[in-house]
């Protein structure tokens, strides 16, 4: 797989698992909202059932803020496990997202792609408050970062998308979008016909059948060397 067409003058990014280190935040905050309870609790389908519940909700309508759509699906988790709830739960999930940490190459790498001249953009199902404790965490190279709460709306929808296009005041052919997660960003790239790169971090979600990336990799630091390959990066 090899990227192609002319090259991006941005490259826009998901947050969550492909900078933030999301699945192991969210595993750190579950250990201490359920404390004692936690080793009755298999992760990998704690994750896959909260996943569940949060796109479910997220493509509800009314929109919920992700605040809300975080709290409810932890609820509808920790009931489908036969754990009790607080709302307390709901705050310390929430409270620890603006503080999960970047994986270890994340930085560096958006240095480099940044001293290369490309514009750097977050699109994320978040809300603005939430992510901007992890954006700060970042190097500063971010230049916009585009939010579920701006847009009214959250991935895989167009609507989130071309809310970000329209605010970065380019066509989908000017950017190639960096991503960890395949039932949100490439379920869109495959009905909205944008460039992109798949950071498959072997965390078993896996892109729909019926699609392919226009690249993979196994982290985020692999992105450069495609870029050169590409002729777009020295």
């Amino acid at each position: 797989m090899t990227l192609s067409g002319p090259r991006p003058e941005w490259l826009t990014f998901d947050c969550y698992g492909t900078l933030i280190q999301w699945d192991e935040g969210l595993m750190a905050a579950i250990e201490t909202i359920l404390s004692d309870e936690v080793a009755t609790v298999d992760p990998a389908a704690f994750i896959a059932t909260f996943d569940g519940h949060e796109h479910a909700l997220e493509a509800e309508r009314p929109h919920r803020s992700f605040r809300a759509v975080s709290a409810l699906a932890l609820e509808k988790t920790m009931a489908a496990f036969g754990l009790r709830f607080d709302a307390a739960d709901a705050e310390i999930l929430t409270g620890s997202i603006g503080r999960m940490p970047p994986f270890p190459e994340v930085v560096e790498t958006l240095r480099r792609l940044k001293e290369a001249g490309f514009k750097l953009a977050i699109i994320s199902n978040t809300d603005d408050a939430i992510i901007a404790g992890n954006v700060s965490q970042l190097g500063g190279v971010i230049d916009r970062v585009i939010t579920a709460e701006q847009a009214g709306a959250y991935k895989p929808t167009a609507q989130i998308f071309q809310h970000a296009w329209d605010s970065l005041g380019i066509s989908r052919d000017a950017l190639v979008h960096i991503c960890a997660s395949p039932h949100l960003d490439l379920v869109a790239a495959r009905d909205l016909g944008f460039r992109t790169i798949w950071i498959d971090r072997g965390t078993g979600r896996k892109p729909p059948s019926d699609y392919r990336p226009e690249a993979r990799v196994p982290s985020l630091d692999h992105v450069p060397g495609l870029l050169r390959a590409a002729g777009w990066m020295t």
